[in-house]
């Protein structure tokens, strides 16, 4: 952490805005720079005071970090991964906030070589929520993130990244790039798709009548299209697996329903309900659930 005097975040939304925010005030000898590409999110975090810096010019706020961090959405990081190449300095750590992991990877060390060193990183802070005026200073804080490496991560800048997201109040844990898109599509991007499924299959004219049940279990369906587009087809495989998996699941149901077997649908919403008991006491244990 002592290498780190500049960091810079790309991307001012809910993520970025949090993550200047909670260097601003919890790491005095670190200087937060800000950039988004939208002037309307620049003035907006200009006058919310989230960084000591925000910059209207993408290459001027890297230039001379110790430390970048890209919060904008996947399909972007290569071109930008290109467009800062020649502007960072040589040791510079490169990471992100992105929700899959591979193909970050892939790019970072076709384009950066051993002179940049690109580091995977995901705090599991995620909101349908993403605009600049909802950054909070305490986002991070008791939450997980994982940071991934391959062989070929510089063994200094993992280290340095993991003891970043700490300082940011995180839970670290580390994982190799195709573990982190298989666990996460399993447990936030096959989760989003089967919420747009669910709120897709019903009609406009049922939809006035729902109660908490279907708000509550579409909540995430509210997410950036733009982003969660950029997800799916980044890490499509490790989706497309885990809804053959929810269809599986759902055909059991359909069977067990049309064929009016009690037995079977019972065995069915218990052994669901005893998993989701545990998934929220082992939450509550962790204080990852208040």
């Amino acid at each position: 952490m002592r290498d780190l005097r500049k960091i810079s975040v790309l991307g001012m939304g809910l993520l970025g805005a949090s993550i200047t925010l909670r260097i601003l005030r919890s790491l005095s000898n670190v200087k937060s720079f800000g950039y988004s590409h939208r002037a309307s999110t620049r003035k907006k975090a200009r006058q919310n005071g989230v960084a000591d810096i925000i910059v209207d010019d993408m290459v001027e706020c890297v230039t001379d970090a110790d430390m970048v961090i890209l919060a904008t959405p996947i399909c972007t990081f290569e071109g930008i991964f290109k467009e800062i190449r020649e502007r960072v300095k040589d040791g510079c750590i490169v990471t992100d906030v992105g929700s899959v992991k591979v193909l970050p990877h892939k790019w970072g060390e076709k384009i950066f070589g051993k002179r940049i060193h690109y580091v995977g990183s995901h705090p599991i802070a995620g909101s349908e929520k993403r605009g600049v005026e909802f950054a909070r200073d305490d986002l991070f804080v008791g939450l997980q993130c994982i940071v991934t490496k391959t062989a070929k991560t510089n063994a200094r800048a993992f280290a340095t990244t993991k003891k970043f997201w700490a300082e940011l109040g995180c839970k670290v844990s580390t994982m190799s790039p195709g573990e982190h898109d298989k666990t996460l599509a399993s447990v936030s991007h096959v989760p989003h798709v089967t919420a747009v499924a669910l709120i897709n299959a019903t009609s406009e004219k049922d939809i006035k009548y729902a109660g908490k049940g279907l708000t509550d279990t579409t909540r995430i369906a509210s997410g950036a299209p733009s982003v969660w587009m950029d997800i799916l087809l980044t890490n499509s495989d490790n989706t497309a697996r885990g809804i053959d998996r929810v269809i599986k699941e759902l055909t059991k149901l359909k069977t067990a329903v049309k064929n009016k077997n009690a037995k079977h649908i019972e065995e069915l919403l218990s052994k669901a309900k005893r998993d989701r008991d545990a998934l929220i006491n082992y939450k509550i244990k962790k204080k990852e659930l208040f």
